[in-house]
């Protein structure tokens, strides 16, 4: 999810809290737990350091093991010992349990995102993406808002209030779950297009009944369109280039960082006077006609790197990054 909605998760968990009598009791230990939620609804994100070292390694390591079951631990334990250093004696069993449920939660609602997490490392450092949720969903974001307006103008209870969210978003997330699964598992039927070997993956957008669409076929390249009013609009596709200089790229080590990320993508090649402009795309992001994910190279004939850019972008932005005419 997006920092603000981490953000009133952080503080609805803290007014969750009140339903522990020991919490509850206690106005320092309440104190202590909205901090402790708010910092633990926000620290997985704060790999968003990793920018200073570049786009390439942000990509990487975005949601990686920053989001892991160590980190679980890692996080709660901080925090937990940051809130003792500054209010002293605390119910540590109590302050830590809520903590860990704001740490938690944030990475199970990633789940729910297209961009996904690495949940399962060291398990596993497969990417868990289950394309429920838009990374910003105005129904849980507004929800919370106005819980948590309730509760600071002392319009209920706390313990009410809510326990009475958090349930209805249990609700809302079973059903966009069960929505999903139903709509994915009916795209081939509903399909004309459909052939065997088709795969299809199903993602959200800020509108609750529509949906993008990313078809895999079985030769590599991808049809994109969109699922609205129950019926489906393919409005590209996506062909992926085979040459020397494409498989060349894969080595350079912004490259390997995004496909490392995404197994979506897609790349086209231009050959120049001076070599070769590869640049992948996540097919996953398409937005007004473009795909904006990108990871670009440019080599000289000998596939030799000579300027590298990945990341999200705008055309004028890339071609100032790059300067691919300052090669001719």
């Amino acid at each position: 999810m997006d920092s603000g909605t981490h953000l009133v998760i952080g503080l609805g968990l803290a007014g969750l809290a009140y339903v522990d009598p020991v919490i509850a009791a206690d106005h320092t230990f309440t104190t202590a737990v909205l901090i402790g939620t708010v910092l633990g609804s926000q620290a997985p994100d704060a790999d968003t350091l990793l920018r200073f070292k570049g786009n390439a390694a942000y990509i990487k390591n975005h949601r990686g093991a920053s989001h892991s079951l160590p980190a679980l631990a890692i996080w709660t334990i901080l925090i937990t010992l940051l809130l003792s250093a500054l209010f002293g004696p605390l119910p540590i069993g109590h302050v830590a349990l809520w903590v860990f449920i704001a740490v938690a939660f944030h990475v199970f609602t990633d789940l729910f995102n297209t961009y996904g997490t690495q949940a399962l490392r060291p398990i596993t450092e497969k990417w868990i993406s289950w394309n429920i949720i838009h990374i910003f969903d105005p129904f849980i974001f507004m929800s919370h808002v106005i819980a948590i307006f309730m509760w600071s103008f002392h319009l209920g209870e706390p313990q009410t209030i809510f326990p009475i969210l958090y349930g209805v978003i249990a609700i809302y997330y079973i059903w966009r779950t069960v929505y999903h699964y139903i709509l994915e598992k009916n795209l081939p039927i509903k399909d004309t297009t459909y052939e065997p070997g088709d795969k299809y993956m199903l993602t959200p957008t800020f509108h609750f009944h529509h949906w993008q669409i990313v078809k895999t076929k079985p030769d590599g390249s991808f049809q994109l369109g969109e699922y609205r009013n129950n019926r489906i609009r393919w409005v590209d596709r996506v062909s992926c280039a085979n040459h020397p200089a494409v498989e060349a790229s894969r080595t350079h080590p912004d490259i390997a960082s995004f496909l490392y990320y995404s197994k979506y993508s897609c790349a086209e090649y231009r050959e120049h006077s001076w070599g070769y402009e590869v640049r992948w795309a996540d097919v996953r992001y398409r937005h007004r006609k473009q795909y904006p994910f990108v990871a670009v190279l440019l080599m000289n004939h000998d596939y030799k790197p000579l300027d590298s850019y990945v990341g999200w972008r705008n055309e004028s932005r890339l071609e100032k990054k790059l300067r691919v005419d300052s090669y001719s």
